[in-house]
């Protein structure tokens, strides 16, 4: 029978979490709904297309975060969805949907389309050791709840119905609560600024967002609901699916800050109106990344996916980064900042990696010579131990523990350097597991050889080369076996525009 011991501390409760919430726009203190239990929602990828660094580094922030929470004592519920249908074009409720449209242009089912996205989506998440969350759920799995909630918002009249489609009446919601509170907008702007609505258009107001669409005859997607066929709006899915597995209110609901209006303003608004109550008391954004100090965009030449950042088959790279490499270099800077992409510093990320990387692998292998007193190595073997959790539970600040975890990992050189290590084995082990626990644990960060990774890269582009080779000479059957002897040893080629290639390592 366990016996309760009143001075007995979580480390939560020793180190109390502070976070920015994007709500109030300060640091405030982290106090959940329920003591020791988190319940978190991040929206996840809409899957028409390979996933993006931008992506990337959002889904890496809040598995820091998940796996921080986890790691200080709490429980934590952490929801990450898909989004496999009602994403269009644009905000503004126009143009196709985006897996149906891919769908279309490739002659293919929109599930294989989903099936095909999402497989690429976890091997990334893979590749980079971010945890799957505790669910993942689909917007097509929810399609009930979805006609459910738009029923309930036109039974409490902030919906209303035109011609099979549903929209939300953001005036009238505005009229007892503020449609802005997340973005800092006030509705007055909204309606002066963007377009106006013309002769075709069926919303009340330009700033109405919908909740069910009619479906065109050839939209491919679709669902039987009580105003006809048609398919739900983009921002009701992530309302019905955090509210369904965390409850009306729960702790922390994040995303990328490109998120922020409308789609969660609108979340808000939703759920809101629907539960009588907020949803969320903590909203946690990520910032966007940058190359060379430009935004990333397509337009500009400037993006590039993950594999192709691991293979460096990409004009703005040098050479090819690893994994953790990558992972790294994005926890070098606050998930709140601005990451910017270059040659140069992802060179010094793989430099800085790997001392840290060595000093893992030496920590594992060291042993306690004597257990004795050493007062003033002690004293700043637990100060470093400390300012680890301190920072962490400063609203993530990876930066400033990777900082610290660079003055351990000296420590451990020197520790391995000497003839002896006379310690107390109460402080060595603490000391040891605090190194292993935040690499491993908490930032996600394992050992790799980089010298194996660059001799694979290095092979695997020459055989590209090869391939462009012979398909630029029209030896298709050679081009073929290359690409099918690749794949029989789990390393997938991908064509891309204008005949160039990368790769990825199947999982």
């Amino acid at each position: 029978m366990a016996i309760f011991d009143p001075n007995f501390m979580t480390l939560y409760q020793r180190y109390p979490v502070y976070l920015t919430n994007s709500l109030s726009g300060k640091k405030e203190k982290f106090e959940t709904l329920t003591p020791g239990f988190v319940g978190m929602y991040v929206c996840g990828p809409t899957v028409y297309n390979y996933v993006h660094l931008g992506n990337t580094r959002t889904f890496l922030s809040f598995d820091v975060i998940f796996r921080y929470l986890r790691f200080i004592g709490y429980k934590v519920r952490y929801v990450r969805n898909i989004t496999d249908v009602g994403h269009l074009e644009n905000d503004a409720d126009e143009g196709e949907d985006k897996i149906g449209k891919k769908a279309r242009l490739e002659q293919l089912e929109p599930m294989e389309i989903v099936k095909r996205y999402t497989e690429d989506f976890h091997t990334v998440m893979r590749q980079f050791n971010i945890l799957p969350p505790s669910i993942e759920p689909s917007a097509t799995g929810h399609i009930v709840e979805q006609i459910n909630i738009t029923k309930k918002l036109l039974d409490l009249g902030l919906a209303y119905e035109v011609n099979g489609s549903v929209y939300f009446d953001v005036k009238k919601y505005n009229q007892s609560h503020h449609y802005g509170i997340l973005s800092g907008r006030n509705i007055e702007d909204l309606i002066e600024s963007g377009r106006t609505l013309d002769s075709q258009d069926e919303k009340r107001d330009k700033i109405d967002f919908a909740l069910w669409k009619k479906a065109s005859p050839q939209h491919i997607m679709r669902w039987p609901s009580p105003w006809g066929e048609g398919f739900p709006g983009w921002h009701i899915e992530c309302t019905v699916m955090s509210t369904k597995y965390l409850g009306e209110t729960f702790d922390i609901h994040g995303g990328g800050m490109d998120l922020k209006f409308p789609h969660h303003e609108c979340e808000i608004a939703q759920a809101t109106s629907a539960n009588g109550k907020s949803p969320v008391h903590y909203w946690i954004h990520s910032n966007m990344l940058t190359v060379n100090g430009q935004k990333m965009s397509k337009s500009l030449g400037n993006s590039f996916l993950p594999s192709e950042l691991f293979s460096g088959n990409h004009k703005l790279l040098e050479k090819g980064y690893s994994p953790m490499t990558v992972r790294f270099f994005m926890l070098q800077s606050h998930y709140s900042s601005t990451l910017d992409f270059s040659n140069e510093a992802l060179n010094a990320a793989e430099k800085g990696f790997k001392k840290l990387s060595n000093a893992l692998s030496s920590v594992k292998k060291m042993r306690l010579t004597k257990n004795s007193s050493n007062p003033e190595l002690e004293k700043s073997l637990l100060h470093q131990i400390d300012r680890c959790f301190i920072n962490m539970s400063d609203d993530f600040n990876t930066a400033k523990t990777l900082a610290v975890l660079f003055e351990m990992a000296s420590q451990i050189n020197t520790l391995a350097g000497a003839k002896e290590i006379i310690l107390s084995e109460n402080v060595f082990e603490k000391f040891k597991s605090t190194y292993l626990s935040m690499m491993e644990d908490v930032l996600g960060l394992t050992e790799e050889s980089g010298g194996n990774h660059e001799l694979l890269n290095g092979t695997v582009n020459v055989l590209i080369n090869l391939r462009k080779k012979v398909r630029a000479d029209k030896n298709f059957a050679l081009s073929d076996r290359i690409r099918d002897d690749l794949k029989a040893i789990g390393i997938q080629l991908k064509d891309g525009k204008d005949g160039e290639m990368s790769y990825e390592i199947e999982s």
